[in-house]
């Protein structure tokens, strides 16, 4: 019962206090990562083909130092974390700060919030400026149907990413597992861009953030489903995700946008390219109404993953007790 119980203090923690506004473990490490990236990343941001010998050497180049700068990053905190843990009340408080760190619920809706109340007062301007904050494509231009829309992917997915994920890996194998998947998402979001500063640097990140969300993205997407329509919902997250740009994010959104009854996808601009992505879900347009009902979603899936988990370590106490 005790990881259980981690569990839901570390949630409960995330709830009340959220995350910190000065000194958050992660700015550091977003710092130290952008130094290392800055030394290390060699690419030619004025070409993104690689026809000659020196461009093919260069790639490959490119490659092993992010791969090499991702394992310097990632793997020695929780590997030392692993070694240093012992079964006590000291460790067991320190576990529950790193989860409450690595979960990223209570900041989940305080992004979409601050979205919705700009959006809510008609102030599309400042509307686009907080949407910025949470994806990648370019806002200036988005309109109020547009910014419902990339919101209400970014909870879905994020719901995922730093909810979900985080959690599901902790229960498998402690604070070490929850750390170094939360590394490894961030520097995803760092480096993880077809762009051609990172397409090739970034491209051991983007990998191994696509291996460690792969499980977590299917249980996601389950605790979506089972919320309403859960086989046409796993049925759209099968067969939409497969066709969408990210295969986990895909995933997860179209069993979300299923459950929501609304369609997601469709055109975007990301780094001065329009990129189109295939229709997820089911339904009518997504429009601000659906915000607040997607984090719903995410709120529900976090708390049915908890009793769920809380129930199973219980029922394993009663029976090594017989």
């Amino acid at each position: 019962m005790t990881s259980a119980l981690i569990l839901i203090v570390a949630c409960l923690l995330d709830y009340i206090l959220g995350e910190p506004k000065r000194y958050h473990p992660l700015v550091g490490f977003g710092m130290l990562a952008n130094k290392l990236e800055q030394s290390f990343n060699r690419a030619n941001p004025k070409s993104n083909h690689f026809n000659t010998h020196e461009q093919q050497s260069s790639q490959i180049i490119a490659r092993i130092s992010g791969m090499l700068c991702w394992f310097i990053l990632t793997i020695p905190l929780p590997l030392l974390y692993y070694f240093l843990h012992q079964e006590s009340w000291f460790f067991w408080l320190v576990d529950c700060l790193i989860l409450c760190a690595a979960i990223g619920h209570n900041s989940l809706l305080k992004h979409a919030r601050q979205i919705l109340t700009p959006l809510a007062a008609g102030d599309i301007s400042l509307a686009r400026h907080y949407c910025s904050y949470i994806v990648s494509r370019n806002t200036s231009e988005l309109t109020e149907q547009q910014i419902a829309r990339a919101t209400t992917e970014s909870m879905l997915e994020n719901g995922h990413d730093a909810v979900i994920a985080s959690v599901v890996w902790f229960v498998i194998g402690g604070a070490p597992l929850a750390i170094l998947h939360r590394l490894a998402n961030t520097l995803d979001a760092m480096w993880g861009y077809k762009n051609p500063r990172f397409i090739c640097f970034g491209w051991f990140a983007a990998r191994m953030d696509d291996l460690l969300g792969w499980p977590t993205a299917k249980i996601t997407s389950v605790l979506y489903a089972c919320q309403g329509k859960l086989l046409p919902a796993l049925r759209n997250a099968r067969q939409q995700g497969q066709q969408y740009k990210s295969l986990n994010g895909g995933w997860v959104m179209a069993a979300g946008a299923s459950v929501l009854g609304i369609s997601l996808g469709g055109s975007a601009s990301y780094h001065g390219k329009t990129i189109t992505s295939v229709t997820l879900g089911a339904g009518i347009e997504v429009t601000s109404k659906d915000i607040e009902p997607s984090l719903t979603l995410v709120s529900n899936a976090l708390l049915i993953f908890i009793l769920s988990y809380t129930a199973f370590t219980l029922g394993l106490e009663l029976l090594s007790w017989h």
